[in-house]
């Protein structure tokens, strides 16, 4: 069973790793025993966050802003300096906009689009190489995190993120059935009420939102950890274009 679970001897590249869902993801795989790379915008929280994780493990830290293509492509080549193959990718940076229908802007839709949407095609695109290379003989896995908002309708709004998060979760089945052919898994998950910087109702009001979730709590780290380890794992080998929607019930209940 510990096999199962295990990433022992894995590679991992986590954009967005600095802090929330990300970092929670990261610090799981650490425990799990994978080798750790994160991204991140900011490269003194990249830096400092990889500096606190390598009390786990293994962490690296490979600063990039990914929202642009050129990012995307320095990440990559980064990451290569590193290491020639990687066993797991998990995309998990994004962007949140919030407007008044009749006053949201392109560039609140460009924006969110981009990151949300665009960058996990491309930065997947950008290193099938080395995840060809890591499914030689096990599967190389991708995970792309969506959102709930992606599932169903929050009052929020927040229509390009609405847009983006539906979006990878049809570009992830999409995705899926065409890389399986590689060897290479792909799923997502779509993450409910966890305290981050970008769910701040979550991280600061954590009664009130708590108080909206069958599960009668918001999102643990572990809970996050648990979830990406099952689909990096041995165990989620055979789960191929699925979206794990974890939320603690709220998606059947809205």
């Amino acid at each position: 069973m510990n096999d199962l679970f295990s990433l022992q001897g894995r590679t991992a590249l986590i954009t967005g790793g600095s802090r929330g869902i990300g970092r929670m993801i990261a610090a799981g795989f650490l425990a799990a025993g994978a080798r750790v790379y994160i991204s991140a915008r900011k490269a003194e929280a990249c830096d400092q966050t990889a500096a606190e994780l390598s009390a786990i493990g293994p962490c690296v830290s490979l600063p990039a802003d990914v929202s642009t293509m050129d990012g995307v492509q320095t990440l990559a080549a980064a990451y290569s300096q590193h290491e020639s193959q990687l066993d797991i990718l998990v995309n998990n940076a994004g962007a949140a906009w919030g407007a008044p229908y009749d006053e949201f802007p392109e560039k609140g839709w460009d924006k969110v689009i981009d990151l949300n949407l665009k960058t996990p095609f491309f930065l997947t695109q950008a290193l099938s190489a080395q995840l060809r290379r890591g499914a030689e003989l096990r599967p190389a896995k991708v995970i792309n995190i969506a959102s709930i908002d992606g599932v169903s309708v929050n009052p929020m709004e927040t229509y390009s993120y609405a847009a983006s998060k539906a979006g990878l979760i049809h570009l992830t089945k999409r995705m899926s059935l065409r890389l399986i052919q590689d060897n290479i898994v792909v799923n997502a998950i779509a993450p409910g009420a966890f305290a981050s910087d970008m769910n701040r109702d979550a991280r600061d009001h954590a009664g009130e939102v708590s108080a909206r979730v069958p599960a009668g709590r918001i999102g643990q780290d572990d809970d996050m950890a648990g979830a990406a380890i099952y689909l990096a794992s041995r165990a989620g080998d055979y789960v191929v274009g699925t979206t794990l929607v974890v939320d603690g019930g709220v998606t059947l209940a809205r």
